[in-house]
């Protein structure tokens, strides 16, 4: 199933993010910064990183409630995304 390109676009940016907090958390670890500094970074990009699966599921189970017959013959029937959604719950 193709992405629609703001999906794409915004899934791209959020990934962006999250890789800018992983190497923030990098830099903290050589610095030698707090335990809890860390674990609230690593916390951070953990939760980024679940909003963009929840997107692209998000994605996903609007185009199988909107083209159910397509959906299905692309191999995503809409119980196939509910339970790529279950993965991320």
């Amino acid at each position: 199933m193709e992405m629609p390109e703001d999906v794409v676009a915004d899934v791209r940016r959020r990934l962006h993010r999250v890789a800018g907090q992983v190497e923030a958390i990098e830099r903290m670890l050589v610095e030698g910064r707090e335990c809890r500094d860390v674990v609230t970074q690593i916390s951070a990009a953990t939760k980024a990183l679940e909003q963009v699966g929840f997107r692209i599921v998000t994605a996903g189970l609007t185009f199988c409630v909107q083209h159910p017959d397509d959906a299905a013959a692309e191999g995503y029937p809409l119980e196939e995304v509910q339970r790529m959604f279950m993965k991320l719950a």
